[in-house]
């Protein structure tokens, strides 16, 4: 008699903690936002166990939600942290990576770092001043110049090398000037000018 009292307590105890019971009583979310994340790759896992593959958004902009498949119980434990990253990424910090779940924790960041490579070329002929622009990064060439350096670009993303200023007098054009940046730096663009 006493045994089937506590094979009842047990099946009681379980039905109210079921992971205690190796079970799963999950019933919140657990995730939050990522950014800079452009190709596939990046893996998190939460206490070693539960891992989450985030698929770069469609439209290119790197960020978006991302959530565990597993829901997790109230007050659980979570530990989240990076398992794999893209090949693209130097390095991904997450902000608010652990705590003990009370409600949905929507606010693990993940913010990924890109890689980011050299963009440059040569120059020939230059007489005058001249004024290069790749997206938002300007860069003044000085008269004479045989080569020159534009910012860094990031891994995976497309560079547009164009004359903002022509050098008075003259007429320069660009050759190779567009593409996207892989994972070495670009040093093939070459802007000839005439006369």
């Amino acid at each position: 008699m006493k045994s089937s009292y506590l094979r009842a307590g047990a099946a009681l105890a379980c039905a109210v903690a079921l992971t205690a019971c190796g079970g799963d009583d999950g019933q919140l979310m657990l995730g939050g936002q990522f950014t800079g994340v452009t190709k596939a790759g990046l893996v998190l896992t939460n206490n070693g166990g539960n891992d989450k593959a985030i698929t770069p958004p469609a439209n290119g902009s790197g960020a978006g939600e991302w959530y565990f498949d597993n829901l997790i119980g109230t007050d659980d434990r979570y530990n989240v942290e990076v398992k794999s990253r893209p090949s693209n990424v130097k390095d991904c910090k997450i902000e608010n990576p652990s705590g003990r779940a009370g409600y949905h924790v929507y606010t693990v960041y993940v913010t990924c770092e890109l890689n980011r490579h050299g963009l440059s070329g040569s120059i020939g002929n230059l007489k005058g001043e001249l004024e290069l622009v790749n997206g938002s990064d300007r860069v003044k060439v000085a008269a004479g110049a045989t080569t020159f350096k534009m910012a860094d670009v990031p891994e995976d993303s497309p560079y547009g090398v164009t004359i903002l200023t022509q050098p008075a007098g003259q007429t320069c054009t660009v050759s190779n000037g567009n593409g996207v940046i892989g994972p070495a730096p670009v040093t093939n663009v070459a802007i000839t000018c005439t006369p």
